[in-house]
């Protein structure tokens, strides 16, 4: 009868009870209130991040008042949380924490846990969207000041939110929602961060207490790091001799190896925001992939516990009749059934690991496209010369980068563990279980059909390949060259139609290579999808490259040491003042004042030097140079000035001259 209907079925007597997987027990979940109420609980907090925030503008206006914060507003001062100067690890948990809250905010059917109106949710989640972050706020402010005060703020503050959260998990480890364990399960990151953040405000309150926590704005300038890549930037290089020999393939491996795992560097900082996209991103990734495997795979494992005999009338209604025994047909379904489930759980399991390759690819690149923007070098990133400076697009693109990386991230993840998916339940019903089994060689049947002509099409491109190598190409004292034209010219036209064939198996392998290719890095942002001619309509890599160009331009580790060779040369004049204030008590000491200012002179002239060279040797900072602010635009290709502008060039070189001389006179 089977084969009336010309289906195959497999020999699945043998099969024992045992070897089928376990049907999972189902469990009835009532909906679970923890003692510390939530809604309650937020109203609490709520007034407490209040008080704290009323501390914090009290204690900015003190030291705005002591000369600590000049010209900030004594409420809005506890907004610089992103700077350099500030704590990463404080604003990079903080974040975290905000895009677990936002996951469960879209899962959860009151979005506002004080307020129980289901009706009007969409209005609520509005009003959420902008709850949480200032919920969160003065998680991060209380690590700004560099205040002990601000740091006892911080601790107690960081411990409600832990304890009263790991206390809500331990007393309702279990919900009905999605999954039994999901809730607990897609806590874990927020539970990870807040821990994060119980630890490190006691660790700043004891060294502030110790004295070794720097608590002054220009920390950052004072730091060793910008001297050390000065230094590297400016050391000489050994000229390498190039081999004529070609690579050897371990050397292409290695290579190839490399560029995708990322070594830190002594003398390379990444900034803040793209240490909070890593973070966000493997959150991301982590909270989309749970919600993959716990929406579906228990849902898969009770259809396969549910399937009885009754689906024999099922697939005999489709004319499909895989055995004459009923046991036997159940026993086939529930092992197709499980075979898709490891199928699907593969497909999440390799979109996990190919993105976890992506991030450390994208750090690699990150690094690479920072160092190149830093030496003046724009067209790897724009592709043509530009310059590095704000604007209005680049940072509106700034403020949203790192949201736009974790939304890229969550619905390539999707789209990916469905192409995945799809290809393996073809690999897996169409290659590998006819193989096994020997039955339902369709696939194989129809390839082998048309063998002649996979046969034609790899004699042709065969000969081709042999002719060129042997025949069309001649090499002579080292040379090669063409010979044989008439032979070429008539194999070429013999071989039209057949090429033609070719072409449309190269089409059709170029669609599949391209969608493979945009798949795989669509939660990418640092390189484009498009073409490079029309790389600026892809929103994803414009918005990086305008992000880049803030990050540059801001935050130049040459413009930092050159600020902080500054701040140096201005300590020394006061210190130098300080003491002629001091010698005009005495006339006994008025030689000695003058020695003094000598070497204060020459040390600052030795600095102006150092600085100096610091701009020569760096093109895509002269634009920022005072005499070069008077230039027009157009006198300028990406911090450089043109040749042409010859009245630039005699006031550049005057400028420089002047230099020269008192440099010379002061030495």
């Amino acid at each position: 009868m089977t084969e009336e209907v010309g289906i195959d079925y497999y020999d699945y007597s043998e099969w024992q009870d045992n070897d089928l997987p376990t049907k999972p027990s189902t469990e009835i979940i009532l909906p679970c209130d923890p003692t510390a109420d939530d809604g309650l609980y937020h109203i609490c907090i709520t007034a407490i991040s209040l008080v704290i925030m009323l501390i914090l503008a009290l204690l900015a206006r003190q030291q705005k008042l002591g000369g600590s914060l000049q010209g900030v507003s004594g409420l809005l001062s506890p907004v610089n949380f992103l700077d350099h100067t500030q704590h990463k690890g404080l604003s990079v948990a903080v974040f975290g924490v905000l895009f677990c809250k936002l996951v469960k905010l879209v899962m959860a059917p009151n979005p506002l846990p004080f307020i129980k109106d289901i009706q009007n949710r969409e209005y609520w989640l509005i009003l959420a969207l902008f709850y949480y972050p200032a919920l969160y706020y003065p998680l991060l402010a209380c690590g700004t000041f560099h205040n002990k005060v601000g740091y006892v703020l911080g601790s107690l503050l960081s411990w409600t939110h832990f304890g009263v959260l790991v206390w809500q998990k331990v007393d309702c480890p279990k919900t009905p929602q999605i999954y039994i364990y999901y809730a607990l399960l897609s806590s874990l990151p927020q539970i990870a961060c807040l821990a994060f953040l119980s630890f490190q405000y006691p660790l700043l309150l004891f060294k502030g207490l110790k004295g070794t926590e720097k608590n002054n704005s220009s920390e950052d300038l004072e730091s060793s790091y910008y001297r050390d890549y000065l230094k590297k930037i400016l050391k000489k290089k050994k000229l390498s001799k190039a081999s004529s020999s070609k690579p050897k393939m371990s050397e292409i491996i290695s290579h190839t190896l490399k560029s995708y795992i990322y070594i830190p560097d002594e003398v390379f900082r990444f900034p803040l925001k793209i240490a909070i996209s890593l973070v966000v991103e493997i959150i991301a990734l982590y909270q989309i992939a749970l919600l993959m495997v716990t929406g579906l795979v228990p849902t898969l494992q009770k259809a396969r516990s549910g399937v009885d005999e009754d689906i024999t009338f099922l697939l005999a209604g489709f004319n499909i009749i895989l055995s004459q025994d009923r046991k036997e047909v159940v026993k086939i379904v529930v092992y197709y059934m499980w075979c898709i489930e490891v199928c699907y759980v593969s497909a999440v399991t390799l979109s996990c690991l190919v993105n976890l390759v992506m991030f450390m690819r994208s750090m690699v690149l990150h690094r690479s496209n920072l160092r190149g923007l830093y030496r003046g070098e724009t067209y790897n990133v724009y592709n043509y010369q530009r310059n590095i400076r704000p604007s209005r697009p680049a940072l509106v693109c700034w403020t949203g980068y790192t949201s736009y990386q974790a939304a890229f991230i969550c619905l390539g993840t999707i789209i990916q563990t469905l192409v995945f998916f799809i290809c393996l339940v073809f690999a897996v019903f169409l290659v590998i279980i006819p193989i096994f089994y020997g039955k339902n060689l369709v696939l194989f049947h129809f390839i082998g059909r048309m063998w002649p002509f996979w046969l034609l099409l790899f004699l042709a491109v065969l000969i081709q390949h042999l002719m060129s190598r042997f025949w069309f190409i001649q090499k002579e004292a080292g040379t090669r060259d063409l010979a044989n034209r008439g032979s070429l010219f008539l194999l070429t036209y013999l071989l039209f139609p057949t090429n033609v064939l070719v072409g449309v198996l190269l089409s059709i392998w170029r669609l599949v290579i391209t969608a493979l290719f945009n798949i795989i890095h669509l939660g990418r942002m640092d390189i484009s999808l498009l073409n490079r001619s029309v790389e600026a309509f892809d929103p994803g890599y414009r918005c990086y490259a305008h992000y880049l160009k803030i990050e540059v331009s801001q935050s130049h580790p040459v413009m930092k040491a050159f600020c902080g060779l500054l701040l140096q040369s201005q300590r020394q004049d006061q210190s130098s003042g300080q003491e002629a204030r001091d010698a005009e008590e005495g006339i006994h000491l008025v030689s000695q004042d003058k020695k003094r200012s000598k070497v204060s002179s020459a040390k600052l002239a030795r600095g102006h030097w150092h600085l100096l060279y610091t701009l020569v040797n760096n093109p895509s900072l002269v634009g920022s140079r005072k005499h070069f602010q008077r230039q027009s635009s157009e006198s300028f290709i990406n911090g450089t000035l043109k040749h042409c502008s010859k009245g630039s060039s005699k006031k550049v070189s005057g400028t420089t001259e002047a230099r020269e001389g008192s440099g010379r006179a002061s030495l």
